[in-house]
């Protein structure tokens, strides 16, 4: 089966056509030939970019020289009024600093810890789905909902329904609307003393979250000194201390990573759910194979998640053609020499999951949905040198894990309850912003499958 993908743009485009294209879509604002290319340049008066898909290039960049290849601060323009300097932003000594605090709270073994208030958001999403009628649903809003549930049980042992969760949930879907991926710093080249020229609602929604965040931490860090705190990611990480410095997260540092990790945790994951129940529901024998797995499987431990094989292949496969984050940019620190190209000191270095994914020289059938692949001596290999959804090397999402435990467990959860189907007339469009989402939604038909 072939699901939707965006229509490519003509090959040569003005730079002004180019910059309305990107600013309504990144992916349909790139040509096709990017899809077979190793490497691409583009070039424009203020600075050169250089998309790779090539597996020894990615290595290199993401590998083996990481701190040669920082974050560049271009594309994160637009994100800074409400992340801050969080891990997902920092560069250099502060990022590694960062790491050294938070990695410790998403190991495996902490990892089992949270595991049952992932599993209550689970069920309580299922309750939620088998109530659905049989008109057709936006599957989007919905899994966003899921996703942010998962966040708050998980960081700060409260449901979606608490009056604070909800309210961050409500003014972060505000923010996306009111702030694109790209800010005019992402264009051209500024000092950091210059405005920024946020809209003032981006701005005061971004104050807005950061104020019920602090809330939240500053009430945290009171019960950590009374000794009453849950054992949740947000005390691991608010009592976690730098193995070097022995220094931990002071209020407004922990501000910004919680506001990261409801980015990265809500938005990408509720982007990944969405598409996978999509792809189950045009792909009814898939689906069908899942639901059985999943009743087989009922309310499983953490100890047990490795059987749900099916679930984790076909979200494996949703998350190869719909990375959620579709697009990362590193800067050049020096010139460099990529294939017998110069690739000059500042230059943005682009790597597309989005492309990658779906590369023709790289996968078999690559716009296909096929979860079976996994397990062909193409897909064991493309895994290991082409599949980046959480990036890969140093910089690597440290919530991966929690994601590839999440989004089985939520998509069988669900699927165990009830049937989705899609909506004739109504093929979703993929379209990136924050994330990768569809254009007007995805719609599916609910219903409740008998015992």
């Amino acid at each position: 089966m072939r699901p939707p993908k965006p229509p490519s743009r003509p090959d040569r485009v003005s730079l002004w056509r180019y910059g309305r294209l990107f600013r309504k879509d990144i992916l349909s604002a790139q040509p096709a030939r990017l899809y077979r290319a190793w490497m691409a340049e583009f070039r424009t008066p203020f600075f050169r970019s250089f998309l790779i898909n090539q597996p020894e290039l990615l290595q290199i960049v993401l590998r083996e020289r990481p701190d040669d290849f920082p974050k560049s601060n271009r594309i994160s323009e637009g994100l800074r009024p409400l992340l801050g300097n969080s891990v997902f932003l920092s560069n250099h000594e502060t990022w590694k600093r960062q790491r050294r605090i938070i990695d410790p709270a998403f190991e495996g073994g902490r990892l089992r810890d949270t595991f049952p208030a992932m599993q209550a958001a689970a069920e309580a999403a299922a309750a939620r789905l088998r109530q659905s009628g049989q008109e057709p649903v936006d599957i989007e809003p919905l899994a966003s909902h899921m996703a942010a549930d998962v966040i708050f049980r998980t960081l700060f042992s409260i449901p979606i329904e608490h009056e604070t969760a909800a309210q961050v949930y409500r003014l972060f879907r505000d923010y996306q609307r009111s702030q694109p991926i790209l800010n005019l710093a992402a264009f051209v080249p500024m000092p950091r003393w210059m405005p920024r020229f946020f809209s003032r609602r981006t701005r005061q929604t971004a104050k807005e979250i950061r104020a019920l965040i602090t809330d939240l931490t500053s009430a945290r860090m009171a019960q950590i000194e009374a000794g009453t705190a849950p054992d949740d990611l947000a005390t691991k990480i608010m009592t976690a201390a730098d193995p070097e410095t022995g220094d931990r997260f002071s209020t407004e540092e922990m501000v910004d990573q919680v506001a990261i990790f409801f980015l990265a945790g809500h938005e990408t994951s509720a982007s990944a759910l969405a598409w996978a129940l999509y792809l189950l529901a045009v792909s009814p024998d898939w689906q069908e194979r899942v639901a059985a797995e999943a009743q087989d499987w009922g309310e499983g431990t953490f100890s047990q998640m490795s059987q749900l094989r099916l679930s984790r292949d076909v979200f494996r496969e949703a998350l190869r053609l719909y990375p959620p984050v579709p697009m990362m940019v590193r800067e050049a620190q020096c010139t460099e020499q990529f294939r017998n190209r110069e690739v000059p000191k500042g230059a943005q270095i682009v790597m597309s999951p989005w492309h990658l994914h779906r590369h023709e020289r790289l996968w078999d059938r690559p716009d296909d949905f096929d979860p079976d692949r996994w397990h062909t001596d193409n897909g064991r290999s493309c895994q290991r040198s082409a599949y980046t959804p959480f990036s890969a090397g140093a910089r690597v999402c440290p919530g991966a894990g929690f994601a590839m435990v999440e989004g089985p467990l939520l998509l069988s959860t669900l699927l165990r309850d009830v049937r989705v189907e899609p909506v004739l007339d109504r093929e979703p469009v993929p379209v990136a912003h924050l994330t990768v989402r569809a254009k007007d939604g995805i719609w599916l038909r609910v219903s409740r499958r008998q015992d």
